[in-house]
């Protein structure tokens, strides 16, 4: 199971270690992708578990896609959701991109 928080660098604030600041970010399309249109019902939650059997994984998905609403989980019926794929990429991408900065 993937921590999404585990390659997050630590600064230190007022004396106490913290994370910094998260950036999630979807690499770039991909011909593994996969593309659904999402139904009543549909979650980011439930998607990443259906294609990733892994709830936690909800925010991959999410970042994949921007023209989505994030404040909630919920995904409106009827569009397009990209479901980024091979999976170890993705959360290699997400790591790197947590580390160099």
């Amino acid at each position: 199971m993937a921590n999404r928080y585990q390659d997050i660098p630590t600064v230190i604030r007022e004396g106490k270690e913290i994370k910094g600041t998260s950036i999630f970010t979807a690499p770039a399309e991909s011909v593994d992708d996969i593309y659904v249109i999402s139904t009543i019902g549909d979650r980011f939650d439930l998607l990443a578990q259906q294609y990733y059997n892994d709830v936690k994984l909800w925010y991959v998905i999410a970042a994949a896609n921007p023209a989505v609403r994030k404040d909630t989980l919920s995904v409106e019926p009827g569009l397009q959701i990209r479901i980024p794929f091979p999976l170890t990429n993705v959360l290699n991408y997400i790591k790197e991109v947590n580390t160099t900065r």
